[in-house]
């Protein structure tokens, strides 16, 4: 075990707390666009609408927000850490971190919409999101875990 740089010894945990908090802020850009689908079949204004906005919200405040906070600081704390700056992996996973972030931005952009009334994108289309974390998820982890 490379104990070496400023985590030292807790750099296992830090690497922990990472992960953990990657598959909450997955789990929640999963959840959203789901919530959204749901969330379109029901009347603007009513009861179900109401809900609906504030599931969204909760789901933003508790998980999401909290989450992307968290994935950045501990992976920046790891990429300081074990000095990858020069890694050609550790740039292309910092784009495509970056690319979730865009997305986590338009996320919370589109549950303001829906609480405004407005539904510019079909069931279809959002169905199509929520598949864009799952696809970043999986080339992130090959670059980390493969690092070509």
């Amino acid at each position: 075990m490379d104990w070496t740089g400023f985590l030292g010894a807790t750099m296992l945990w830090v690497k922990a707390a990472h992960i953990i908090f990657v598959i909450f802020f997955i789990a929640g850009l999963f959840m959203m666009p789901r919530f959204f689908v749901y969330h379109h079949q029901c009347p603007v204004g009513s009861e179900e609408d109401k809900k609906w906005i504030e599931r969204e919200d909760r789901l933003r405040r508790i998980i999401l927000n909290p989450s992307i906070i968290l994935v950045w600081v501990l992976g920046l704390m790891l990429a300081f850490n074990g000095d990858y700056w020069r890694e050609g992996w550790l740039h292309a996973k910092i784009f495509f971190v970056l690319l979730l972030s865009a997305y986590h931005g338009w996320v919370v952009g589109y549950a303001k919409k829906l609480a405004k009334g407005e539904r510019r994108l079909s069931e279809k289309q959002l169905r199509l999101l929520n598949e864009i974390p799952g696809i970043a998820a999986a080339i992130i982890v090959i670059l980390v875990v493969v690092r070509p």
